[in-house]
């Protein structure tokens, strides 16, 4: 009977040890995730490869910068052998005319450069990177005539004008 007696109060102490009181804690953890179920979409659709074979060789590579070279016969050519100016290191958009001078009956553009460089120039002069000669100068642009290379290399003239860029030291009244 001791025995017995022992047996009912060491399984009776480990029924009160399993005893946690998390019941209602267990339960809440098991019916947050009800519901809740991940949806994975399916993978893109792997589209085969196309292959493309490049046959314009006899094209000019798009990813080589292109050099002048003298036009197809007569007609308009750049002077390639004459000595380049200081202003034709510069891009037009690099330039700004700040104003003019006006010596011995011959007016003056003034322009500065993108290095904080300020030069004078009249007609006659060039200015930027395409051959650009200055035909006329105002009060308020220098007019060029720039020699460019058209898609078919053949040289063509194009008119630009260099507006007089407003001083930003002054003020409106």
């Amino acid at each position: 009977m001791r025995l017995s007696t022992l047996l009912i109060i060491v399984s009776l102490g480990l029924s009160a040890c399993s005893w946690d009181g998390m019941d209602d804690l267990k339960q809440l953890t098991s019916a947050s995730g009800e519901g809740l179920r991940g949806k994975i979409e399916p993978l893109p659709e792997i589209k085969p490869y196309e292959s493309f074979t490049y046959n314009a060789f006899d094209l000019p590579d798009p990813f080589k910068p292109r050099k002048l070279l003298p036009g197809k016969g007569g007609g308009l050519q750049p002077d390639l052998a004459r000595n380049k100016e200081k202003l034709e290191e510069f891009p037009l958009e690099n330039l700004k005319m700040v104003g003019t001078l006006q010596q011995n009956k011959i007016i003056h553009g003034l322009v500065k450069t993108s290095d904080g460089g300020l030069y004078r120039v009249k007609v006659g002069n060039y200015m930027g990177q395409n051959f650009g000669m200055i035909t006329k100068i105002t009060e308020n642009e220098i007019v060029m005539t720039e020699v460019v290379q058209d898609s078919t290399g053949n040289w063509i003239e194009r008119n630009t004008r260099i507006n007089l860029a407003d001083a930003p030291d002054q003020k409106q009244k």
